[in-house]
């Protein structure tokens, strides 16, 4: 079947807030320009930057799930951020140098039983991603669909914190992608892998409250996997309306 690129988010800090794009260009090896370029560190994480840690070093809505309802809009020019929530009073900061200012409008999120946000880190090498590499994830909007399905439901594609969605492809037909590669635009990405999802799905986007069972859903095809992890192998533009080829 024939995809297309419907749309194309990023996170600029790590599970907080996510951000529509119309165009962008990507470098190989590298994710998306700005994606998962911050994250918020908690007092139990070892992480500071110089390197890559996994996303159990910080505040995430998997432990936190009001932090999903988070939407983002960085300017990139100024590296200053606006971050929204339906509860909250926008917040305009800069992550670099005002990071206790995000802590102070969202850290209530987080649990008492749970280790408090502490820091916002910057990356000095490769960006947060939940993959050890610099990842895009991939998604299928014909899978999200059969999964609302499944659960009954309209689910919002925010449940998934994806990178790329794709349409006009049949049912879970990414996951037949892992080991080759696909040109969307001018770009050429190899499928590495399906991303492993965790409780951080079964926070609703517009609210932040934990509302469906999505990782029972996925149980009833035999995994709790959504969306593929890629790298860049090839850069590029790319924007939607781009077509999908296996090559």
């Amino acid at each position: 079947m024939t995809g297309e690129l419907k749309e194309i988010w990023r996170f600029p800090i790590k599970a907080h807030g996510r951000e529509a794009l119309t165009k962008v260009s990507l470098t190989a090896g590298q994710a998306l320009p700005y994606d998962r370029q911050w994250a918020v560190a908690h007092e139990a994480s070892k992480a500071d930057g110089s390197k890559w840690v996994p996303c159990s070093q910080f505040s995430r809505a998997a432990k936190a799930p009001g932090l999903q309802a988070i939407s983002a809009k960085l300017d990139e020019a100024s590296e200053r951020m606006t971050l929204s929530h339906p509860d909250l009073a926008d917040l305009e900061f800069d992550p670099n140098t005002e990071g206790q200012e995000l802590i102070d409008w969202a850290g209530h999120f987080v649990p008492e039983n749970r280790p408090q946000s502490v820091a916002v880190i910057r990356s000095a090498t490769v960006a947060f991603t939940d993959s050890h590499f610099p990842s895009v994830t991939i998604g299928n909007m014909s899978s999200h669909r059969a999964v609302s399905q499944r659960a009954g439901q309209d689910l919002s594609i925010h449940r998934w914190r994806c990178n790329l969605w794709l349409d006009g492809l049949a049912p879970w037909e990414e996951f037949d992608w892992i080991g080759k590669e696909i040109q969307i635009g001018d770009a050429v990405f190899h499928v590495e892998e399906p991303t492993t999802r965790c409780l951080a799905t079964h926070a609703n986007p517009e609210t932040g409250k934990r509302d469906v069972d999505v990782l029972a859903t996925l149980d009833h095809w035999g995994h709790q996997d959504f969306t593929v992890m890629t790298k860049v192998v090839r850069g590029g533009d790319i924007q939607p309306g781009d077509k999908v080829e296996v090559l």
